[in-house]
């Protein structure tokens, strides 16, 4: 049973979009943010990552929740509600340290980053995946013909596309990594707010985020500027992977 004509061109025309939107990606994206300059995030200068290592007193109770707030919060059932549980007054050590809003602001833009890098090679994967010919045979494999060179070509870009997705999603993990980090120093200066290493702790773990920030950037740059250089050297293959030459076939 083969495929009516409507659903073989809703096909095509899928295939048609996807081509569309990959080339357009490879063409247009990857290269403009390979060679993207180095503006504001690069350009912040260290002493713009100052850190506030001041503890300052918890909110009070009338801040948090009104006037009310003295009196415990309860449920239809008469339960504790989990909001009143989670104040910020009822903390062992309820002092306040306030998170480093620059950093803070550079990890927003290390994920929009990364979010789009791996979108797009989602996008180009799947371009090039229905590019990819039929099976190849055992003996075309053995006979190394320029059609399995073009497969092969293919599969190399999509193992450097996938690579480029793990590396996205690595620096991604780093905002989570960092705020795990800092709470843990943040609270022993609260628990300890006369031993002066643990506000110097801080401070030396911003200028280390801030270094590492930047660096992300840069290597989430230099991964288009790879996926660049590859996909442009092998377009050819990549839109053709077959070619026309099937003389090594016979």
């Amino acid at each position: 049973m083969s495929m009516s004509k409507e659903v073989a061109k809703s096909i095509e025309d899928f295939r048609a979009n996807v081509a569309e939107t990959a080339e357009g990606i490879v063409f247009r994206v990857f290269p403009d943010k390979s060679t993207q300059a180095e503006d504001s995030p690069y350009q912040i200068s260290r002493a713009d990552a100052s850190t506030d290592a001041t503890i300052h007193p918890p909110p009070s109770s009338a801040e948090i929740n009104g006037p009310s707030s003295n009196k415990r919060k309860r449920n239809e059932d008469g339960s504790a509600s989990l909001a009143h549980m989670n104040e910020t007054v009822n903390a062992r050590y309820p002092e306040l340290v306030h998170a480093n809003k620059l950093i803070s602001k550079l990890h927003e833009t290390i994920k929009l980053e990364c979010a789009q890098l791996s979108d797009s090679c989602d996008k180009v994967k799947l371009w090039v995946n229905l590019t990819m010919p039929k099976c190849i045979s055992f003996m075309a494999l053995k006979l190394k013909s320029s059609d399995t060179q073009g497969v092969q070509i293919q599969e190399e870009v999509l193992s450097e596309l996938l690579r480029s997705q793990e590396s996205a999603y690595n620096i991604r993990d780093g905002a989570r990594q960092h705020h795990l980090a800092r709470a843990k120093i943040c609270s022993k200066l609260i628990k300890y707010p006369n031993i002066e290493d643990y506000t110097l702790g801080l401070k030396e773990h911003d200028e280390k985020q801030f270094f590492f920030t930047r660096q992300n950037l840069i290597d989430i740059r230099n991964v288009y500027a790879v996926l660049t250089d590859i996909l442009h050297k092998n377009i050819a293959k990549i839109r053709a992977p077959k070619g026309n030459n099937r003389a090594g076939l016979y």
